[in-house]
């Protein structure tokens, strides 16, 4: 177990630059989520703490020792792909061991090693099968138990579910972080799902064209976005962004959106000119007694709720309610907002003025 400490990172491939200047602290035995879209520098980023790519410039720091130019064997790290990696020539108890053999680890201590992490991964009926009759999640499994069987300071797992079909993924993300709370170990883990990174993940990173978004636990970024990237890519449906332009004083509870005025939070920078009303389809609900109103435009059964899409004055929006509400296309009703849930964002900068990472902390209720 270690923690990791991130300072300035920087990544250029000729022109590119893949990773700029990015920040941040991996504290001992958190599994830490890098997020965000394909291309936005998240493996670049975890390559780089694993050794497996130098830093154009900036500093890694694994339990204490800086080793941004040491080499990925120098870092006591332990890494597991997205495509298992392993050795079709030996069979799983073979695969599992290499490892503790290429250190001249003793036979006896070998075994017991094998046998312990076997038990913790449930496959000890398969050690001596051919991994290459092996279904994908016994396969990932492998790939799992040859990272543990080292106990390095730190797992580095890139997208390692990305391969399987969506009914097993589920299931391997439970028993991952189930797996990662028994050994308690510093885990930093790529993933572009935002779902599996909520689930999962003690902090989460959201990177988007190299650069850091926002940083902070997954509660935090779901209700309070920094940035209207973060406020779009989290979230089924995502959060709502009502564009209006007006201003806003220091201390405003009121925001006007097509004449109408809406109740919103009083810690706000002030700001005028172009500005993103954002707000959560949960906190999203029909009052007839509002005057701000839109019309549905499709109703979208879940079981449990319905989302309902309902074009605004101000752009459309998505509504998510309880399934005994019923609604019909082509009715307009009005749309109430529960305001300490609301953002505001400046759609120039693209920056919120309203989030915990920028205001202090407020009672959300």
């Amino acid at each position: 177990m270690a923690q990791i400490i991130i300072k300035n990172l920087r990544k250029d491939f000729g022109d590119f630059t893949a990773v700029k200047e990015s920040s941040f602290t991996i504290e001992n035995g958190e599994f830490f989520m890098l997020l965000g879209p394909s291309g936005c520098g998240k493996t670049t980023t975890l390559r780089m703490i694993a050794g497996l790519e130098l830093p154009t410039s900036g500093e890694v720091y694994i339990d204490g020792e800086e080793v941004s130019q040491k080499r990925a064997s120098e870092r006591d790290i332990a890494f597991v792909f997205q495509m298992f990696a392993l050795y079709p020539h030996l069979n799983v108890r073979q695969n599992i061991s290499y490892p503790l053999k290429s250190q001249r680890m003793p036979k006896r201590e070998i075994k017991a090693k094998v046998d312990e992490v076997a038990g913790i991964l449930g496959i000890e009926d398969i050690l001596n099968k051919p991994v290459g009759g092996l279904s994908g999640g016994d396969r990932q499994r492998v790939a799992l138990g040859r990272a543990i069987v080292r106990e390095p300071k730190a797992f580095m797992m890139d997208e390692p579910l990305g391969a399987l079909d969506a009914e097993f993924r589920e299931h391997m993300t439970e028993e991952l972080r189930a797996l990662h709370d028994r050994m308690g170990a510093t885990t930093v883990y790529v993933t572009h799902d935002q779902l599996e990174a909520m689930q999962m993940g003690d902090k989460i990173v959201v990177m988007n064209h190299g650069s850091v978004e926002q940083f902070g636990v997954p509660q935090e970024i779901y209700d309070w976005p920094a940035t209207l990237f973060v406020a779009d890519f989290i979230g089924s449906p995502s959060m709502n962004l009502l564009r209006f332009n007006g201003s806003i004083a220091t201390g405003d509870t009121m925001v006007s959106l097509d004449g109408q005025d809406l109740e919103i939070p009083e810690q706000l920078q002030a700001a005028s000119g172009d500005l993103v009303f954002g707000v959560r389809p949960e906190h999203v609900s029909m009052n007839d007694n509002s005057a701000y109103r839109g019309e549905v435009t499709a109703t979208e059964y879940l079981g449990t709720t319905r989302i309902i899409t309902i074009d605004t004055p101000n752009g459309v929006l998505k509504a998510r309610v309880p399934a005994s509400q019923v609604f019909t296309v082509g009715e307009t009703h009005g749309l109430e907002f529960n305001p300490r849930t609301i953002s505001i964002f400046d759609e120039t900068s693209g920056t919120a003025l309203l989030s915990k990472a920028n205001k202090g902390v407020l009672d959300h209720g």
